[in-house]
């Protein structure tokens, strides 16, 4: 009987510690949590530098609202933006490494040039989100087949657990996240499909190889 009333006083104090603790968290520190079990849920035990991410904590953007053009604050009103990241895009068909910003709101994620979209996409109709198992920062939006859309959006980021975990939440998708390994494929537009390759090397690159695949290494 003794064992039994210690074990359930000891479960009421360890319930009051926690209940105390959750009282006690600060909202920014429970939206960090709150992220991070996300992260987990997609990342842990499939992609390389996941538990170094562990310690650093998400930042809410990147970058302010005010970092954007006008314009594009014009073109986008009416929504709230929640997330900006500056990223690289490689184009679908040479894959040319091009600067651009991704702004992410409640509703819709947009690749930013300077004062133009470049691309808009709806999370109502986002199909996935691709990454590979290794440290790369490449990840590769996939929307659909339509005449709205010139094709899926390849990315490099160098955020990639906070870009992706935003993402996923904002989206209300993260069972459509996949970490692949060795190659993936993406829409070009027009019906037509490209190969994306991961490898590991001595330094980090991501180029056209000899086949016409994007590889990163």
């Amino acid at each position: 009987f003794l064992m039994q009333t210690s074990e359930m006083l000891r479960k009421i104090c360890m319930r009051n510690l926690v209940r105390k603790y959750c009282r006690g968290l600060t909202a920014e520190r429970k939206a960090q949590l709150q992220q991070k079990v996300v992260t987990s849920a997609v990342f842990s035990g499939k992609k390389e530098g996941y538990l170094e991410s562990l310690s650093q904590p998400f930042l809410e953007t990147r970058l302010k609202e005010n970092d954007l053009n006008p314009k594009v604050l014009q073109l986008i009103r009416g929504e709230n933006i929640k997330y900006v990241t500056p990223v690289i895009k490689y184009d679908r068909n040479g894959f040319k490494a091009r600067e651009r910003l991704l702004v992410l709101t409640q509703s819709s994620a947009y690749v930013v040039e300077m004062a133009k979209i470049k691309q808009k996409i709806e999370y109502s109709t986002l199909k996935g989100i691709s990454t590979s198992n290794l440290s790369d920062g490449i990840v590769v939006i996939h929307v659909p087949e339509d005449n709205k859309q010139k094709g899926d959006v390849i990315l490099q980021c160098e955020h990639i657990f906070e870009m992706v975990t935003k993402l996923c939440i904002l989206a209300n998708k993260q069972s459509v996240v996949k970490v692949v390994k060795g190659s993936l494929r993406f829409r070009v537009g027009s019906g037509k499909e490209g190969t994306m390759v991961f490898t590991v090397g001595p330094e980090p690159q991501v180029f056209k190889d000899k086949t016409g695949q994007l590889t990163v290494v």
